[in-house]
C-alpha cells in the first residue's frame, strides 16, 4: 500500500491529521498486511495511538494499550508544573496514572525522583508499569490514596493527581474516540465533574509533607469551583493555565 493510498483511506475517513497519522502508521507496521489491518482499525474510529500502541508525551514515547486513556497533550503543561516543583531526589506520586505518562516523565526529568503510581483500572495498572518501572519507579492497583504504600503518608513532595473532569451528562458529547475507545472511569467525574477531585482534595494533606504540591488538571470553567473545594480542605490553592495547549491547572500547597 503506498503512502498516497494511506492518506487517502485516512481522509475518507474523517482523519484530519492523514498525513502525519500515515506517517506513524507506516513506521509502525512490519508489512503490508500489517499497515492494511492498521489502517483499517484507523479508519473504523480506534485511536492511533491504541493502533500503534504508543503516544509521545513531553518528549517520551510512552506505551499505550487498548482500552487505557490516551495521554492528552494538554497535560504536558500539568506534568511540566510538576517537574518545575520537583527538587532533586523528590517524593512524587501520579494518581489516577493511567498509562503512566506523568510518572514516567518524572522520573526521566528529576534527578533522583522517588516515583509511585496507582490506578484503579487493571489494564491502565498493566500499561503504566512497562512505562514507570523500568525507569525505577513503583505502580500500585487500587481506589486513588488507598493504593499507596502507608509509609508515604505525610511524605508527598509532589502529587499529580489527573482526575476526571467531564459531568456525567457530557461524557456522551465527548469524540467517539474517547467515549467509545476509553474507560468510562477515566473520563466521567461525576455530576459536575468534581466528583474525584473532591476525594483526592479530601485527603490529600494527610499525604502531603508539609510544603508539598498537590496538582489537577481541570476545565476552565470549573476552576473555580475546583480551587474552592482544594481550599476547603486546607490547601493553599493557585491557578496557571496555557493558552497555547488549552490547559488549566491547579496547583496547591500544604502550608
Amino acid at each position: 500500500m503506498s503512502d498516497t493510498t494511506v492518506v487517502t483511506r485516512l481522509r475518507a475517513a474523517g482523519c484530519v491529521f492523514a498525513e502525519e497519522e500515515a506517517e506513524m502508521l507506516l513506521a509502525a507496521a512490519a508489512g503490508p498486511a500489517e499497515l492494511d489491518a492498521m489502517v483499517e482499525r484507523r479508519a473504523a474510529g480506534l485511536p492511533l495511538e491504541h493502533v500503534v500502541g504508543w503516544a509521545a508525551f513531553a518528549g517520551l514515547r510512552i506505551e499505550v494499550d487498548s482500552g487505557v486513556f490516551v495521554p492528552r497533550r494538554r497535560t504536558e503543561f500539568l506534568v511540566e508544573q510538576a517537574v518545575s516543583l520537583a527538587g532533586p531526589g523528590a517524593v512524587c506520586v501520579d494518581l489516577c496514572c493511567g498509562s503512566g505518562a506523568a510518572g514516567a516523565v518524572l522520573l526521566s526529568a528529576v534527578e533522583g525522583a522517588e516515583v509511585y503510581a496507582s490506578d484503579i483500572e487493571p489494564a491502565a495498572v498493566r500499561c503504566a508499569r512497562r512505562n514507570i518501572e523500568p525507569r525505577g519507579g513503583r505502580v500500585f492497583e487500587g481506589d486513588l490514596f488507598a493504593a499507596l504504600p502507608d509509609a508515604l503518608r505525610g511524605r508527598i513532595e509532589v502529587l499529580v493527581a489527573n482526575v476526571p473532569y467531564v459531568p456525567t451528562e457530557e461524557v456522551g458529547l465527548l469524540p467517539p474516540e474517547a467515549r467509545e475507545h476509553e474507560p468510562l472511569v477515566a473520563l466521567d467525574g461525576g455530576s459536575d465533574g468534581l466528583d474525584v477531585l473532591r476525594r483526592v482534595a479530601a485527603e490529600a494533606a494527610d499525604w502531603l509533607a508539609p510544603g508539598g504540591h498537590l496538582l489537577v488538571e481541570t476545565s476552565e470553567r470549573q476552576a473555580a469551583r475546583a480551587v474552592e473545594t482544594v481550599s476547603r480542605c486546607g490547601l493553599t490553592p493557585r491557578l496557571v493555565t496555557s493558552d497555547e495547549l488549552y490547559a488549566t491547572v491547579v496547583v496547591s500547597t500544604r502550608p
